[in-house]
């Protein structure tokens, strides 16, 4: 299978990076398998990221209720780096959006980018649970 086939959703990740001074994008599953990603970024170096996204919004779920409701539900993960941020989105069911940039980009821009990319794919991002296989066959 080809890369083209099996990163089907990737243009619509190139078109979220339309924007000044970003870098990258991912799209992947709760459990860190990639999705998709952006032109910009190798399938292999996509994947390590999809992974560690994963591992950091499972954190940021867990440390919701520090908001004060334990019934609070994440968003949305900022992460500053010397040089950068990654943003970090709930996309659907079970599926998130990552992008990075620059430190020169403009962070509100990017989150209203995000959430309206968000609204509009709507179910295509999702990733349904999976379902183990029925041994019984």
């Amino acid at each position: 299978m080809t890369e083209a086939m099996t990163n089907k959703l990737g243009w619509m990740l190139d078109d979220a990076l339309r924007m000044p001074e970003t870098r990258h994008a991912v799209l992947l599953s709760a459990d860190g398998l990639l999705i998709a990603h952006s032109e910009r970024i190798s399938r292999d170096e996509a994947e390590r990221h999809a992974a560690g996204m994963s591992g950091l919004q499972s954190l940021a779920r867990g440390t919701a209720g520090f908001c004060g409701d334990p019934n609070t539900r994440w968003r949305q993960t900022v992460t500053e780096f010397d040089g950068g941020y990654v943003f970090l989105v709930a996309a659907g069911p079970g599926a998130y959006l990552a992008v990075s940039a620059t430190e020169k980009v403009n962070m509100e821009a990017v989150s209203f980018r995000l959430q309206e990319l968000v609204q509009r794919l709507g179910k295509e991002l999702a990733s349904p649970p999976r379902r183990g296989l029925d041994r019984r066959i």
